[in-house]
């Protein structure tokens, strides 16, 4: 039986390519620390890290017969997590930028209470998308973001594993964002065409 522990990276790029799980594995165990190390270094925050490592590894498994290395593995990896880092830096300033347009779109006339009427119309429409996600997916996006429980909490409170938890949270928070993302869209071609 092989020891997958003393295979070099391009042997078990190799048989990663033929959809070998073990070789998968053993890459998961050499380079997850390291990743991790450099994601929670520029977010500061472990979740946000752990996601950004776990995201990348589930896109090396997916694409694996069609992902080509051709440096050595450690460059490769270490790459597509700064890439991924740069990718959600820039969607957070957008959103940035965004919602501080937003503020400046807001007439003179306006009051604060048209501010507070338009935050709970968005509070609500939110909770709306919320409730649609799937039961299990719901309650796992809620307890961790309504809540701040730990993935490992929310795991024994819903009898399933921390990375069921992980995928719950993930794939509600990509349904939202597409939602989300055409709702912004929507806001903002209203907005442009109001002042014509």
């Amino acid at each position: 039986m092989t020891s997958y522990e003393n295979l070099s990276d391009s042997t078990l790029v190799e048989r990663l390519h033929l959809g070998d799980h073990r070789a998968f594995g053993e890459i998961y165990e050499r380079f997850f620390g390291l990743l991790y190390k450099h994601a929670y270094n520029r977010f500061r925050d472990e979740e946000q890290a752990k996601d950004v490592v776990h995201e990348l590894f589930e896109d090396l498994w997916l694409k694996r017969e069609v992902i080509i290395i051709e440096r050595n593995l450690s460059n490769y990896l270490y790459t597509a997590t700064r890439n991924k880092i740069l990718k959600i830096i820039a969607h957070q300033n957008v959103v940035t930028a965004y919602a501080a347009k937003q503020v400046i779109l807001i007439k003179p006339d306006e009051g604060l209470t048209d501010h507070r009427v338009r935050e709970r119309q968005l509070a609500e429409i939110i909770e709306k998308e919320i409730q649609l996600l799937p039961p299990k997916m719901r309650a796992a996006f809620e307890l961790s973001r309504k809540h701040n429980y730990t993935y490992k909490e929310i795991a024994e409170k819903l009898d399933i594993t921390e990375q069921s938890v992980r995928s719950h949270v993930k794939n509600a928070l990509k349904i939202l964002r597409i939602k989300f993302g055409l709702l912004m869209l929507a806001t903002a071609l209203f907005c442009l065409f109001s002042f014509f």
